[in-house]
């Protein structure tokens, strides 16, 4: 039997913390790379493209992700937050403090 290598169990805790830092670096709205995010938030590369396709999902807030080319295969991200969670987004800083 093949698997992807993913256990819910022992990898979720750490994704789930990893995706609320780059959530938490991108609600801001500024533009950044990827390797920017994943500088500030200490998170591979990989691991930040994957949680902006996450967060473009319902179960994660259904947010748009928008990006532009800025040259040599190197773009940039940022994350407009759906107006439905910007509420949460504001109580979660206050949480935070």
């Amino acid at each position: 039997m093949v698997s992807n290598g993913y256990n819910y169990e022992r990898d979720e805790p750490r994704l789930g913390r990893q995706r609320d830092r780059i959530f938490n670096l991108m609600k801001d709205g500024k533009k950044r790379t990827l390797s920017e995010i994943s500088l500030i938030t200490k998170s591979p590369e990989a691991s930040a493209s994957a949680a902006l396709r996450d967060f473009r999902k319902e179960k994660f807030g259904n947010h748009s992700i928008e990006k532009e080319y800025m040259r040599n295969g190197l773009w940039r991200y940022w994350m407009l937050l759906n107006s439905n969670t910007e509420m949460e987004a504001v109580q979660g800083d206050l949480l935070e403090d």
